[in-house]
């Protein structure tokens, strides 16, 4: 076996006493630690967002579109928990009633097959809460005011501004930071229309129309990488909301769409965690952060009242 530096062998010496584990441990770091150094000064490769990526995107989210608007067209079962069994939906409803957060992994098929998608991962989420005592229009005070989202959903929105309203549609900016083994921070617009179904229902759709990778953010050197040509960690982003007053509250549902790099061989360890998991945790996240604001400007608009009596 080759001769280990003195410096290398003085390291192993120090911990053989504390076993075979310690010993086969300290092999893993050593095997991955090129990877841990090339990945901290210049990160995963780049993952250029390539045509036909985009395009199997683009098919998925037109039919989950199609199958969104004939729900709310129909105007029955519009959260995901009425399609479940009497048994299991009225449980749901009394997790929901219990401050809890009803999850479902989704996927949009096409004349019943999968939708392939070379070269990326679409990730498909939906979430429920229910915000007891809130309003309607409560709900659409939080949702509507982007410029005070970064202080609604921080951490993971450091930065949001409205760049322009028309009654019913808002062009924002958001900045996310999201963070999972590695950070990642996004500049991101995106084009939202809020829709009136009834004196009690409200839904929403919402397009992310650019993404922008951000290196070295905070520091003087901060850049963006052009949308597309980046580490692809979120590439394309869409989602519908809906909101419901009934039961002494309102329910909200959101439902994301989200387009990611795959996870190239060997970097699983690094991406792996990012790309498969924050989907979802960032949905959840949404919701309760939702739930919380709601109550709290709900909590606050009460405080003024009694102030001013």
């Amino acid at each position: 076996m080759p001769r280990l530096s003195e410096r290398f062998a003085g390291h192993l010496a120090a911990v053989a006493d504390i076993g075979p584990a310690a010993v086969f441990m300290l092999g893993v770091l050593l095997t991955l630690a090129p990877g841990l150094v090339a990945s901290k000064a210049a990160g995963p490769a780049a993952a250029d967002l390539k045509p036909a990526t985009a395009a199997a995107f683009d098919e998925y989210v037109k039919l989950t579109d199609a199958r969104n608007q004939d729900e709310v067209q129909r105007g029955t079962s519009l959260l995901w928990i009425d399609g479940l069994p009497e048994g299991e939906r009225a449980q749901a409803y009394e997790a929901l009633k219990r401050g809890e957060v009803k999850m479902k992994k989704l996927q949009t098929l096409e004349n019943e097959e999968k939708i392939r998608c070379p070269g990326g991962m679409i990730h498909h989420w939906v979430g429920v809460v229910f915000i007891p005592g809130a309003k309607l229009a409560d709900v659409l005070g939080v949702l509507q005011d982007y410029d005070q989202h970064a202080l609604y959903y921080a951490p993971d929105v450091e930065g949001s501004k409205i760049e322009s309203h028309d009654g019913d549609h808002f062009v924002v900016f958001l900045r996310f930071r999201r963070h999972k083994v590695i950070t990642v921070v996004l500049n991101t617009r995106h084009d939202v229309r809020y829709f009136r179904d009834s004196e009690t229902r409200e839904h929403s759709r919402s397009s992310a129309v650019r993404i922008a990778e951000v290196e070295n953010a905070g520091k003087s050197d901060e850049r963006e990488n052009p949308p597309g040509a980046d580490g692809g960690f979120l590439w394309r982003m869409e989602t519908w909301w809906r909101m419901e007053e009934r039961d002494g509250g309102v329910y909200v549902q959101s439902e994301v769409v989200s387009l990611t790099r795959d996870i190239p061989t060997g970097l699983g360890w690094l991406i792996g965690p990012f790309v498969t998991s924050i989907p979802k945790e960032t949905l959840t996240f949404t919701l309760e952060a939702t739930r919380r604001a709601v109550e709290k400007e709900r909590r606050n608009k009460i405080a003024r009242r009694v102030s001013a009596l």
